[in-house]
């Protein structure tokens, strides 16, 4: 269920549209030939309202990024309690890295990300949004940890800081091999296959908590 007012959720509706905008953008003609205002005059508002909502047109995709890293966190939350948490942890690999069958839009959106996570190869802002999305992932999936463990409070604690670090650490280079290569987003290759060999790689640091 979504939180806020009405206000607030429109506010988060128009920046993810922007979002989405500036990403298509950004893939079909390049990151350096698109401006600001083509991003604006192609999300139907003003340049005026698109630098109320962000500085550059880089961080313009920082919406659509943190979407992403939040359902790979709420796929961690959702897991069956009574897995384990390395299993929880590829169960929710599977869940938000793997496209559903005849979902376009979701499959779509990883293209997407490859061809971003490309261009951030070559643009260090938008590494820098890349890396502000993932830090604010390994923030949450820390309280998500603490829940899991019974520890509501304990979010500070340093065995979940860690776990926490770890897993977004291999999730995140699995996503970042992928987007290097050209294998499909389902398969053997994809987003999700890659994080549930790197979250099994790493599980004897996964079973501190």
């Amino acid at each position: 269920m979504q939180g806020g007012s009405l206000t607030e959720r429109r506010k988060a509706a128009t920046r993810l549209d922007i979002a989405r905008t500036a990403a298509a953008l950004f893939v079909e003609h390049g990151l350096r030939p698109t401006r600001a205002e083509d991003i604006a005059r192609a999300s139907g508002v003003a340049p005026r309202t698109f630098y109320r909502y962000f500085a550059t047109k880089e961080e313009a995709i920082a919406p659509l990024l943190t979407a992403g890293a939040r359902q790979w966190v709420e796929a961690v939350r959702d897991a069956p309690a009574g897995l384990s948490l390395p299993d929880a942890l590829r169960h929710a690999a599977a869940r938000a890295l793997t496209p559903p069958p005849g979902d376009t839009a979701a499959a779509e959106s990883l293209e997407w990300v490859r061809s971003l996570l490309r261009m951030a190869t070559q643009s260090p802002a938008l590494q820098s949004v890349w890396n502000d999305a993932c830090h604010d992932s390994d923030v949450t999936l820390t309280g998500v940890l603490a829940a899991r463990a019974g520890l509501p409070d304990g979010a500070g604690s340093l065995d979940i800081r860690l776990t926490a670090g770890v897993a977004g650490a291999a999730v995140r280079a699995a996503v970042e091999t992928w987007a290097a290569g050209d294998a499909p987003a389902a398969g053997p290759q994809g987003p999700a296959a890659l994080a549930q060999h790197c979250l099994t790689s790493a599980e004897g640091a996964l079973k501190g908590v």
